[in-house]
């Protein structure tokens, strides 16, 4: 038997001393390299060696990150949404998801796995990448780390027209069919990693169950419609395509069940922004550009958010602090850096967006957020009234009619209840019979609780006055003695 000569190209043993004789190579210069080499110049020679290497290589591939700049990656977005749809033996894992209102259930890509997709013959292959990268920032004595995903797109060089003027138009064409075909309501929060996160909107709230005054209701729902039709003319006018409104009242009247209900409305998606959470301007910035269009950004109890009161007592804070420290604070969110994001040069980073601020106290608020251009409509929500009671006794007891209800309404024109307050009584009972009755005992009680409140601070303010005149009785009979 005549051995082959170890030469040959075709000799396994001859290959595979190679491919060992070249990976040692690769090692030792790597070695070489890192010790020998600044680390400042490592990473522009090992960049070199892999672009000169990619010429020789038939393949490209394109990074489509979740973020651009600030700006959240339209492309991105349609990409998860694309790719859910679609199943490859090549993906041996996914991540299942299913609300308990939802008939369906989500899939979408796990961490690096790959979906192999054709398109007008054209072989394309999709990986998601996720990773967890340093943020730069530290707290608590620990690097704070936050989470960065994207996708990887390869294919043929000589597709790569294809791919750009036709592939991806047609990937977001149909994403947005499939969203406008299964969408979901989403309820976005602050996460912990500085980013949104959703959970399923499920409010049941509607304009047709809000017990509020009627021409109210038509006016908000004229001023929603008008909004969304007017896209051309925002642009015509070159204005921001957005709208604000200001909802202020008592506790329990239905702003929140007001924010749901345009939500429901229009179908957009709620992002519920809470300003004490946020540690700076730049955390602020970084929430409002990812934000999607059709969405409300709500900002609940602004009158109680850290110091957004007014701008005065955030000068005087800033002052206090300058003189305690000697520098400036720059770790919390200014009612300055607040209202740049509102309707400054940022507020053009996304369209069809809704702006709502909630308040129980509306003048502890500075006038500069309640300007228009920041706060379009002012939207008062008062305490029931008689055909808000008749609404919340359809949707509570199913009945329109009744005997009581004249003496209920007559007592509700006179007694300061709010609609939880009534819908809470309503929902005591079934019958309509005792739930009314009980109504009546409730407002007269209310009543007669508000008149002795009312007779009290009738009392407390003619002894204040009293006791300011003795006051000034013996304060004249003692400049009168050192005279």
């Amino acid at each position: 038997m005549v051995t082959p000569p170890l030469n040959d190209s075709k000799n396994p043993i001859a290959v595979a001393e190679a491919a060992l004789s070249a990976a040692a190579s690769v090692m030792v210069v790597q070695s070489v390299v890192r010790t020998f080499m600044p680390p400042e110049f490592q990473g522009f020679l090992f960049s070199g060696i892999r672009g000169f290497l990619s010429r020789f290589r038939s393949e490209m591939t394109m990074v489509i990150e979740q973020y651009d700049g600030y700006a959240q990656n339209e492309l991105f977005g349609a990409a998860q949404v694309f790719l859910a749809a679609k199943q490859s033996l090549s993906m041996t894992r996914m991540r299942v998801t299913k609300s308990p209102k939802e008939d369906h259930f989500n899939l979408a890509m796990d961490r690096n796995q790959m979906l192999v997709d054709t398109f007008h013959g054209v072989k394309l292959k999709w990986v998601f990448v996720s990773r967890q990268v340093d943020s730069g920032q530290v707290h608590q004595g620990s690097t704070v780390q936050h989470e960065v995903q994207y996708f990887e797109l390869s294919f043929l060089k000589k597709h790569r027209e294809i791919v750009v003027k036709s592939y991806l138009p047609f990937l977001i064409d149909e994403a947005k069919s499939i969203k406008q075909g299964k969408k979901t309501l989403k309820l976005y929060t602050p996460g912990s990693k500085g980013a949104w996160s959703p959970v399923n909107l499920d409010h049941p709230a509607t304009f047709q169950t809000l017990a509020m005054d009627l021409e109210l209701k038509k006016k908000i729902m004229d001023d929603l419609d008008r909004f969304v039709r007017r896209r051309e003319y925002y642009r015509r006018v070159g204005k921001a395509w957005k709208r604000g409104y200001l909802l202020y009242g008592p506790p329990g009247t239905g702003k929140s069940s007001l924010v749901a209900a345009m939500a429901n409305y229009l179908n957009f998606d709620i992002y519920d922004l809470e300003l004490s959470g946020l540690w700076s301007n730049a955390d602020l910035r970084r929430l409002l550009v990812a934000t999607k269009n059709q969405s409300i950004l709500v900002v609940e109890d602004i009158d109680c958010t850290i110091q957004l009161q007014d701008r005065k007592s955030e000068t005087q804070a800033a002052n206090m602090n300058l003189m305690s420290t000697g520098h400036k604070r720059q770790d919390r969110v200014t009612l300055s850096g607040f209202l740049n994001f509102i309707d400054g040069l940022w507020s053009s980073c996304s369209d069809e967006r809704i702006i709502v601020f909630t308040t129980n106290h509306i003048e502890k608020l500075d006038p500069a957020l309640l300007r228009p251009g920041r706060m379009d409509l002012h939207i008062p929500m008062s305490y029931c009234t008689p055909c808000g009671f008749r609404l919340l006794a359809s949707n509570y007891l199913g009945i329109d009619h009744h005997e009581l209800f004249g003496h209920i309404e007559s007592a509700i024109t006179t007694a300061r209840v709010t609609p939880a307050e009534v819908a809470e009584q309503l929902m005591k009972c079934d019958e309509p019979e005792v739930a009314l009755g009980d109504m009546v005992s409730f407002l007269i009680n209310h009543k007669r609780k508000e008149n002795e409140e009312v007779i009290e601070e009738r009392v407390g303010r003619s002894q204040l006055v009293e006791e300011n005149g003795r006051r000034e009785e013996e304060s004249s009979e003692c400049e009168l003695l050192e005279e």
